[in-house]
């Protein structure tokens, strides 16, 4: 396990901590630690949320899109390509 030392807190984040700490049955140390896990599993989280955001909105997006039929734009069918590709 990695020892962190030397971080200078201010007196009355300390005082904080300590009576956090003391409210949940934990030492100082276990507190901090359990204070960082949370803060960084929180900071993980809020990635993945706007990235679930982010794929809700696209796939909303491709819904709204009007569907193209390549046979408007004179372009021959997909099937038939692949059939005369396998013919050869």
């Amino acid at each position: 396990m990695a020892i962190v030392h030397d971080v200078d807190l201010p007196d009355d984040l300390y005082e904080q901590l300590q009576e956090l700490a003391t409210a949940e049955n934990n030492s100082i140390n276990a507190q901090v630690i359990t204070l960082l896990r949370n803060a960084l599993l929180a900071k993980i989280k809020q990635p993945q949320d706007q990235r679930r955001q982010n794929v809700a909105k696209l796939l909303e997006e491709s819904r709204r899109r009007r569907r193209v039929n390549p046979a408007d734009f004179g372009l021959p069918d997909s099937t038939d390509l692949i059939r005369e590709d396998r013919n050869r």
